[in-house]
């Protein structure tokens, strides 16, 4: 997405107009996106005045593209600054080479080596002069270059050449530079970074890659490019374990990871158990951090673990392991469930990282009947233990993991804790606007208002036109799936029989079985398409489109979305124990179960990389939501009523 697109001539017109910040502002609303933070708007004025002034030059093309701001598809980052061009080849027969130069822009004036940390630095910020680590700015225009072209088809079929770098235009460079330290010169020389008085040198660098100008015809193309999902655990996971890591980490999960490393050498070393907890919402990442740190930590020589309670991603990607011809012994050693801690010694794993940590359970066993609290028996396993957690995807009654809960196991275990957030989006088309829209649908408090959402959403009024649809996404590729609300009896005659039909809706003649039971990997088998999947086996998963049934557990009535729990099948085990709760404390209970559904929904919801189709039994809620992207469309943010819980009634 171009925020602001041009030419070097058109750019420094407007700089010298002083109407570059408004063209920003008025691209940030156009596109429907968040308003930038004041300090966002400083940094525009302050860093903007030093491109202009490289850009004026008689050695810069006039028409070299120019673009500000550059949202990078799939991905909720921005570019600062991208120059087009092209570069005259030695050969003519091959023609000019079409050329971009990425150039991250920064403010800072002081920092210092983060030198437990690699590829990041500590930087003082401005407010409060508080200390703060930042990925290397050399890295981080180098994997914004890889996220570029990941992202885009057009960089690879074009063949257009990508050359990061970055301008820290008031940092003032002295002998034996943090910023130049030899632990960064791997970046530095993918990326070099120039600063305060190396104008001359950065203008040089930018005339080694652009000879001639394009007219912006570059950065046309590159907006244009297809957009290609981004890196997929299912298919990435055969060539982590050779130490060649398949996903980029991009700012925050960056600096996650390379903490999360300190960390359990630290532990490591000292002997002294450190717990990592890092909170994220959908699609920021916390998988694929995850994944990265089983890959790094084994190759450390640390007994690691990947530890989820939900078995569908460990299936996938130990699956996706064997595949590559690994022994199916040890990466099956690699994945295992929550519950399998109960014996396990003190420290003696080196780390365990844990995913989906808000699906742990207290106690474990088929029955709840074993070992004492899985939280704590974690964290008694491991010198060190990272948990990924989102308290918004609580989806049954017996899903107890908390912050307060890791928290409070931690230090009763004498570990040192440590909290960090990840916020980067990249699900949902790295749509902010699409997640907070969707909150604000299912009555999240304090969800902001949204004008508009980049993200592929359509309302289906049948399912069976849902269900077309999704199929002409699923090919080729394999990539997209039909979900559903848990409001159809899961019959265990039918678990492996793909005859018999468990979601029957009449009205429409659709119908269609659960996920069979006869396979663990139901995300990636090609055959299961036909088959609609549920919470447990989409949760932790992504996929470039999901088709969604919402059933009669969330429906709209008198102007607001309400639950309905009385609504679920007999056979959902994800509120059972609400009976028991209700008789003493009936309106904690229906709390729950509101909560539980809006949640089930939220994740049904942000399975999709790229778009999700919707179809919804009740009809008034199909209609709501309908409105409510019409009013998007019309740039108007429409507000629901307060959300409500239905009737609480256990079946």
């Amino acid at each position: 997405m171009l925020i602001y697109q041009g030419t070097t001539a058109k750019f420094i017109q407007d700089m010298d107009e002083q109407t570059v910040v408004e063209q920003l502002l008025a691209g940030f609303k156009s596109n429907g996106l968040s308003s930038p933070s004041g300090s966002e708007l400083e940094s525009w004025r302050n860093s903007l005045m030093y491109m202009a002034s490289l850009l004026n030059h008689k050695t810069i093309p006039g028409q070299t593209g120019v673009a500000i701001e550059y949202r990078i598809p799939g991905s909720g980052h921005r570019v600062d600054f991208i120059l087009t061009g092209l570069k005259r080849s030695g050969n003519a027969m091959k023609g000019p080479v079409h050329s971009a130069v990425i150039i991250e822009l920064k403010q800072w004036q002081v920092l210092e080596v983060a030198s437990n940390l690699n590829d990041v630095v500590r930087v003082r910020t401005r407010l409060g002069g508080s200390i703060r680590e930042r990925p290397h700015p050399s890295y981080q225009a180098w994997s914004y270059a890889q996220l570029i072209e990941q992202f885009n088809e057009a960089v690879e079929t074009r063949q257009i050449a990508l050359h990061p770098c970055a301008f820290l235009h008031n940092y003032q460079k002295r002998p034996n530079d943090p910023l130049v330290d030899p632990r960064y010169s791997d970046y530095l020389d993918l990326s070099p970074a120039f600063c305060h008085g190396e104008i001359p040198k950065l203008r040089a660098f930018i005339c080694q890659h652009i000879t001639h100008p394009d007219q912006g015809r570059v950065l046309g193309e590159i907006e244009s490019g297809k957009i290609r999902p981004a890196k997929s655990l299912q298919e990435a996971l055969a060539q982590l374990l050779q130490g060649n890591p398949e996903f980029i980490m991009i700012d925050d999960q960056k600096v996650v990871f390379e903490q999360a490393l300190s960390l359990a050498r630290t532990a490591r070393d000292t002997g002294k158990k450190q717990v990592l907890i890092v909170r994220g919402g959908p699609g920021t990442g916390k998988s694929v951090v995850a994944i990265n740190l089983l890959v790094r930590l084994t190759h450390e020589d640390l007994l690691t673990k990947y530890v989820s309670k939900n078995s569908a991603p460990r299936n996938v990607y130990s699956n996706r392991l064997i595949a590559s011809n690994h022994k199916k012994s040890y990466i099956n050693h690699l994945f295992c469930g929550s519950g399998n801690f109960i014996d396990s010694p003190v420290n003696s794993f080196g780390a365990l990282v844990v995913d989906e940590a808000h699906r742990l359970n207290e106690k474990s066993g088929l029955y709840g009947n074993l070992g004492e609290n899985q939280t704590k028996e974690l964290i008694s396993s491991a010198l060190f233990s990272v948990f990924f957690i989102d308290e918004a995807q609580r989806v049954t009654f017996k899903d107890a993991g908390s912050i307060l809960e890791i928290r409070q196991q931690a230090e009763a275990a004498g570990a040192e804790v440590s909290i960090m957030e990840l916020t980067s989006q990249f699900r949902c088309n790295g749509s902010r606007e699409y997640l907070e829209w969707l909150d604000d649908i299912l009555g999240v408090p304090a969800a902001p208002t949204v004008h508009a959402i980049d993200y592929d959403f359509k309302v289906f009024d049948d399912p069976n036109a849902l269900a077309t649809a999704i199929a002409g996404k699923n090919q080729p590729g394999n990539k997209a799936r039909l979900l559903a609300g848990y409001c159809w009896n899961w019959a265990s005659a039918g678990k492996n029989n793909p005859e018999h039909k468990d979601i029957i809706l009449p009205e429409y003649h659709f119908e269609r079985s659960w996920n069979l039971s006869g396979t663990t990997t139901w995300a990636i088998d090609a055959e299961s398409f036909d088959e609609v999947g549920c919470v447990h086996t989409a949760q932790g998963l992504e996929f470039e489109y999901v088709g969604v049934i919402i059933g009669d557990d969330l429906r709209f009535e008198g102007g607001r979305v309400v639950t309905d729990a009385s609504r679920r099948a007999r056979t959902d085990q994800s509120l059972k124990g609400l009976k028991q709760m209700a008789r003493t404390a009936p309106a904690q209970a229906q709390a729950l179960a509101d909560e539980i559904i809006r949640n089930t929904y939220r994740v049904l919801l942000t399975r999709g990389q790229r778009g999700c189709y919707v179809f919804c039994t009740d009809k008034a809620l199909g209609e709501y939501l309908k409105d409510r992207l019409a009013g998007l469309g019309a740039g108007n943010a429409h507000r629901p009523g307060p959300s409500a819980a239905g009737p609480f009634l256990e079946a």
